[in-house]
């Protein structure tokens, strides 16, 4: 069973009307701007040194993924976790679990986006003032 362990980011949202408006990938490196509903003048940060695997879906991932059992931990509006026990880190080879030891899931979740990120370090999420403004 999945188990969700919901990260504070400082900020309420309503995730439901949030989404992903940019991602930026360089050597491992890895950040990813969200709207935050409401504020046309910032943005939600997610920035990790050392991603080793991504994935973005277009959807909700509870509705694209079976889990036999319920999901734990899940919040209604909440927008970031760390992920014990889930089908996409299941789904990794071997190989990167035997190097990779220290790596962790998280699963960052919008209306319109879900982003999967197994790293070998935490993220780092700040509000940030939005390109443009």
């Amino acid at each position: 069973m999945p188990k969700y362990l919901p990260l504070e980011i400082g900020i309420k949202i309503k995730t439901s009307i949030s989404g992903m408006i940019d991602l930026r990938w360089r050597r491992g490196s890895l950040v990813a701007d969200f709207l935050i509903p409401g504020d046309d003048l910032n943005v939600i940060r997610v920035q990790f040194d050392k991603a080793l695997i991504v994935r973005i879906l277009d959807e909700m991932p509870l509705s694209t993924e079976f889990e036999p059992t319920p999901n734990e931990g899940l919040v209604s509006e909440h927008f970031a976790y760390r992920v014990e026990g889930a089908q996409f880190w299941k789904m990794q080879s071997e190989a990167l679990r035997a190097t990779s030891r220290n790596a962790e899931h998280y699963r960052f979740t919008t209306g319109w986006d879900c982003l999967d990120v197994i790293a070998a370090s935490a993220p780092v999420i700040t509000v940030e003032r939005a390109e443009g403004s």
